[in-house]
């Protein structure tokens, strides 16, 4: 097994093959197959015994490629050299060196605001190509307050209070991604509420006259009232009557004003 940051010209070397026979006929060298990744030098021993040594000539890459496997020739001096050939199977192990990575690096929904405590808002989602432990996402949100939740391991967004669209109309938070062994990634989050008729219109009234006389001229300004709704858009548009035959009108002006 070799780790997958292990340096170029980093060396492995072991006795691989034997000879009974002497001299020129006895083991002589080594040859190794062709790989770019690879290469091998043969060494001698100061009791004159070869050996060879397994040179790592680039760079590993798990991600790209987990396994080689590369052919050992050793041949004799002999003539003709008598040779004999084994498999090197070398597996890749993961070494840390792949942040996690989100699917969006902006994250956007709507959501009304009066849904219940534990609605999914939605789930931010990360990989890792490495394995293992190396792998494994932890998820985690800089609180905003008591408004939401967030699932550690899932990645889930859910509500833990009702929301209200007058007292904050837009969320916006940071989801952290870390791996196994430390790498981290972030993401952004962005919760827009969506305003529903949940206010009742407020009515002011302020009165001009304390009495009204008989014969008082059409038209006369009695009073002035102010209406306004929290809601927005057409939920916050009000129009205002008077209930049952009286002898008054209500003229509306800008600014949710009537006059009386």
């Amino acid at each position: 097994k070799v780790e997958s940051e292990a340096l170029a010209t980093s060396s492995r070397s072991r006795k691989v093959a034997e000879d009974a026979d002497i001299g020129l006929n006895s083991l002589q060298a080594y040859k190794l197959s062709l790989s770019p990744s690879f290469s091998l030098i043969n060494k001698e021993k100061q009791d004159g015994s070869k050996y060879p040594e397994l040179v790592l000539e680039q760079p590993l890459d798990r991600e790209k490629q987990s396994y080689h496997r590369l052919v050992l020739t050793a041949s004799d001096g002999g003539d003709p050299p008598l040779s004999g050939t084994t498999e090197l199977r070398i597996q890749v192990t993961d070494a840390n060196d792949n942040p996690p990575v989100f699917s969006q690096d902006v994250y956007r929904v709507s959501l009304g605001e009066n849904v219940p405590p534990g609605t999914t808002v939605l789930q931010v989602s990360a990989t890792d190509q490495d394995e293992g432990a190396n792998s494994e996402i932890t998820y985690s949100f800089y609180k905003t307050g008591k408004v939401f939740s967030l699932n550690s391991k899932s990645g889930e967004i859910t509500t833990l209070n009702t929301l209200d669209f007058e007292a904050v109309k837009e969320y916006s938070m940071v989801v952290e991604g870390r791996d196994g062994g430390g790498l981290v990634a972030q993401c952004t989050v962005e919760i827009s509420v969506q305003d529903e008729n949940d206010n009742r219109p407020d009515i002011t009234f302020h009165s001009l006259v304390k009495m009204i006389l008989e014969n008082a001229e059409p038209g006369m300004l009695i009073a002035l009232i102010k209406i306004h709704d929290r809601d927005s858009g057409e939920n916050g548009e009000v129009n205002c009557r008077l209930e049952g035959e009286v002898p008054f009108q209500i003229i509306s002006s800008p600014l949710s004003k009537a006059r009386l």
